[in-house]
């Protein structure tokens, strides 16, 4: 195994030739400004603040009347792993992730993959919004992403109704 040192070094030289700085502001700035944008959008929800992460995901959560009912929230998340964005549903603890995936494991989310809770694990029902993206047309992945994270939060909401009224 690699020490930290030489990691940290590796790091140092990778950060003065300046892409990865570049890059990562970037992809923050563009998140920044995709937060503004569905709070200004959405005012019947709340938007949380942005989480920036430790370069593995950075998000910001969404949560609607209903879903704060349940003590829940959409997140639109920058997976740096992945390297795309997606959108989890996840419960506002752990306790509450593994009352829903116990809920929804069964329901039929074909488009949609029902995550087991396990250590690490943050979302209950993941949906890919987009995967291959250019930072030069903002507004396109904007639009992307706003479709994709209103269809998932409507389907996981009709989930939701329909299993309240059983």
């Amino acid at each position: 195994m690699q020490s930290i040192r030489k990691d940290l070094e590796e790091f140092q030289g990778q950060l003065k030739d300046g892409t990865i700085v570049r890059a990562y502001r970037s992809l923050i700035s563009y998140m920044m400004g995709l937060q503004s944008h569905f709070k200004k959008k959405y005012t019947n929800s709340s938007v949380s603040a942005l989480y920036q992460g430790y370069m593995d995901m950075t998000y910001f959560a969404i949560s609607t009347p209903l879903l704060k009912e349940h003590n829940l929230k959409c997140a639109i998340v920058f997976n740096y792993e992945s390297f795309f964005f997606e959108a989890w549903l996840a419960g506002r603890n752990r306790s509450v992730n593994r009352q829903y995936w116990e809920l929804l494991k069964d329901q039929k989310l074909s488009k949609y993959r029902v995550v087991t809770p396990a250590k690490g694990i943050d979302s209950i029902v993941e949906c890919d919004l987009v995967k291959d993206f250019n930072l030069n047309e903002a507004d396109a992945l904007t639009e992307s992403i706003e479709v994709g994270t209103k269809a998932f939060i409507e389907d996981i909401e009709g989930v939701l109704r329909k299993v309240q009224a059983n």
